[in-house]
């Protein structure tokens, strides 16, 4: 088994997000269809199923609405093919606006009044009522791990797994873990030594930053630090110095915009490196407009994570995926994650269906997944319920590189991309 924990990077790509606001071919049929001596009356009520998503909040109207935009495209499909055992499914959503406020009024909506089976792919900025959830015995299936909830609650699942206790306390004591398998990668397997962190002096940016030196140094890197001032950050000087120490890899706690400034600074400094490396929230396909002020390090653009590549069409699910968003202006990782989440849920209930489809029989389903991949899509999921942290864990990444007139290229196989790396602990 095996299992990723990106509680830290999912939360810094959100705080970062603030910091810029300041400023093909079918599934087999039996995918879908049960046989007919088992099948509920097509006339039965619909299924119904909540989605809440921050999809106005100050970090941007877009930014959280890729996982809700895949969960729908899966349901839409699936009701176009006869439901879940002849019931459609009713996809209620609710935008929380991104406030505590805002995410306990849909939590009231759609488990108290909608009375919603699950709620699927959450995207929440602030997961106020994750404890309401909770308390309703409601499966959460599929969500995005932007704040702890996932770490925290029973019958919360997040889309990576969790091995954590989840008793209403994160982690183990207050205590996260992650590991170091993204900085083990570009070492062994493409020889960097010397990585660049580049901050804000601003006291999230700088604490991410300090988590991402920290596991750079176990892993034996020469790590260089490079902040700047978050009103007037002058990225020039950064480009400058990231030359001059041979950086090989860049990683960053700054948000879309400054990266995308510090790439332009970095091609006109002439600052090469092997990977400028970002994470699986800006796994898009709006790069090439995103960076288009900087051919060079958008070329050296590499992102990581823990599902199967969205342009990877040469796989069966992805394809499924992708024939159903066809008709979406941009794709993202994000997306095909909602699309997973979306079709763990139909496993689920799909295995409920005999003998009835309710929260407690798709929670218990969901309580003992182990190595779900939602049809290749993932890297195998895991829940457990550990009572002390792991000190090691061995752990599978996917891997992806922009290139121009290809988009993203993926790098081997995710399931075979693995290192048996040490979990380190950080404070949420």
């Amino acid at each position: 088994m095996r299992h990723r924990s990106r509680a830290a990077e999912a939360l810094a790509a959100v705080l970062l997000l603030a910091l810029s606001a300041a400023c093909g071919s079918r599934l087999p049929e039996s995918d879908f269809e049960r046989d007919d001596a088992t099948r509920t009356p097509r006339d039965a009520a619909p299924l119904r199923v909540g989605i809440i998503t921050s999809a106005t909040s100050p970090v941007g109207g877009s930014a959280f609405t890729g996982p809700r935009d895949g969960a729908t495209a899966w349901f839409d499909r699936l009701n176009a093919r006869g439901g879940i055992d002849g019931r459609r499914v009713e996809v209620r959503t609710c935008d929380d606006g991104g406030s505590g406020v805002g995410n306990n009024e849909c939590v009231h909506k759609l488990v108290e009044e909608d009375e919603v089976v699950a709620l699927v792919a959450t995207t929440a900025l602030d997961y106020a009522g994750a404890s309401r959830v909770a308390r309703a015995g409601v499966p959460d299936i599929g969500g995005q791990p932007i704040g702890t909830a996932y770490d925290t609650y029973p019958h919360l699942y997040g889309i990576y797994g969790s091995l954590a206790p989840r008793a209403g306390t994160p982690g183990w004591d207050g205590k996260l873990y992650g590991g170091t398998e993204v900085y083990r990668y570009f070492k062994s397997e493409h020889g960097a030594r010397t990585a660049a962190v580049v901050s804000y002096n601003q006291s999230a940016s700088a604490a991410y930053a300090r988590l991402v030196e920290r596991g750079l140094r176990a892993e034996g890197y020469k790590v260089v630090t490079e902040q700047v001032d978050f009103a007037l950050p002058n990225f020039r000087a950064v480009a400058a110095d990231l030359k001059e120490q041979g950086a090989d890899l860049v990683f960053d706690a700054i948000d879309g915009h400054g990266n995308a400034r510090l790439c332009q600074a970095m091609d006109e400094a002439g600052a090469d490196v092997t990977a400028k490396v970002t994470n699986v929230q800006n796994w898009t396909s709006t790069v090439a407009d995103d960076y288009k002020d900087a051919p060079r390090c958008r070329n050296a653009l590499w992102a990581t994570g823990a599902g199967r590549n969205f342009q990877d069409t040469g796989h069966p699910a992805v394809r499924e995926f992708r024939e159903a968003t066809k008709d979406l202006k941009t794709h993202s990782q994000w997306q095909l994650e909602g699309w997973a989440a979306a079709r763990w849920f139909t496993d689920a209930a799909t295995s409920c269906a005999a003998t009835g489809i309710t929260r407690a029989c798709v929670d218990a389903y969901m309580d003992r997944s182990q190595g779900y991949t939602a049809g290749g899509l993932l890297l195998p999921v895991r829940f457990e319920r550990l009572p002390e942290p792991p000190k090691s864990s061995r752990t599978c990444l996917s891997v992806a590189r922009w290139q121009d007139g290809k988009g993203w290229v993926g790098q081997g196989d995710m399931n075979r991309t693995c290192f048996t790396v040490p979990q380190l602990a950080y404070e949420p």
